[in-house]
């Protein structure tokens, strides 16, 4: 019997849920709201997260409060160099009683992933996720696996120049949607995490405000806001602008096109809008695009990132008009 597809949410039940996971969240995260509601973007947009920033400011909190706040299951891998690939994806061995090769599912079979310090594991055991996260499955000794939905993973990464890391490569690095740092918090914040943990963590009193079945229904949600064909081919523009201009090696992907239009829909849901706007898009090309791009040794030599480099041509590219859904 085939399955029925989700039944989306209302404009309004879409808001309302994403508030109210946002809320949650910012209950443990101090002053950091524009990055946990871009986290939660990726997450409704079925993409996965990589938080990278120094140790201490909060990435392995983010990742547990945004998984805790929703009601599924969620797996934690510490990535070190001596983990295998076989523990993050599974193994089969052979049961006596049963005179044949059992399968036994690895730390991805959950909902959410949190894959702690990933630039700590070598790149083979890196490299078992590819599958994983592009295909939402699981190849052992020429058996597919399916992995449940949703599903997503949220790696924190320390950065490359920090001793015991090893650079995720680019094919890795495109499959995450997006690349978020968390920063050190204001004066103010800092302040009131001294006041909220004082005597005991927030987190561990975080309880889920919504259940898988609830996401499921967001994404579809998200699925059915309108893109309007010069919003896309205002998301094309700069992506393209990516692989032409001489401060790169390599451009962002088509891959990172889809990904990019997919957030600005949840973007869009999340405000209780049906469309999309250029305003969407802006606010994602960065933390969607820039992980993605390699400098040349000029750019880097000369201080640049691809940070940077985004902006710079979010600037040149010619924005489309705003006449509601076009």
């Amino acid at each position: 019997m085939q399955q029925q597809p989700p039944s989306p949410l209302s404009p309004q039940e879409f808001k309302a849920t994403a508030e109210a996971i946002l809320t949650n969240v910012e209950w443990v995260i101090e002053g950091k709201s524009h990055t946990i509601r871009l986290a939660l973007a990726v997450m409704l947009a079925e993409g996965h997260l990589l938080l990278e920033d120094v140790p201490g400011v909060g990435k392995t909190q983010l990742a547990k409060a945004l998984a805790r706040s929703v009601d599924c299951s969620v797996r934690r891998i510490q990535f070190t160099p001596d983990l295998l690939p076989s523990d993050v994806t599974g193994v089969s061995i052979f049961d006596p009683e049963k005179r044949d090769f059992v399968f036994k599912p690895g730390a991805v079979f959950g909902n959410l992933i949190l894959g702690d310090e990933i630039n700590r594991a070598s790149p083979k055991t890196q490299a078992a996720l590819l599958e994983c996260m592009e295909e939402r499955q699981v190849t052992i000794d020429g058996n597919t696996y399916k992995l449940r939905s949703p599903f997503m993973v949220i790696a924190t990464q320390n950065p490359v120049e920090m001793e015991g890391t090893y650079p995720l490569p680019e094919a890795q690095r495109d499959r995450f949607t997006a690349r978020l740092a968390i920063g050190y918090p204001d004066v103010n914040a800092e302040l009131a995490m001294l006041d909220h943990r004082g005597e005991f963590n927030p987190l561990e009193a975080l309880k889920p405000v919504c259940d898988g079945e609830t996401i499921t229904r967001m994404i579809a949600t998200a699925r059915a806001v309108h893109l309007a064909p010069e919003l896309k081919r205002y998301a094309v523009d700069i992506v393209a602008a990516t692989r032409t201009t001489a401060q790169v090696r390599l451009g962002a992907s088509p891959r990172a096109t889809l990904q990019l239009l997919r957030c600005a829909r949840v973007l869009a849901a999340m405000d209780g809008r049906d469309f999309a706007l250029p305003d969407d898009v802006q606010q994602l090309a960065v933390p969607v695009l820039a992980h993605r791009l390699i400098p040349t040794t000029e750019t880097t030599m000369g201080g640049g990132d691809t940070g940077s480099i985004v902006a710079d041509i979010m600037r040149h590219v010619p924005v489309v008009s705003q006449p509601g859904r076009y």
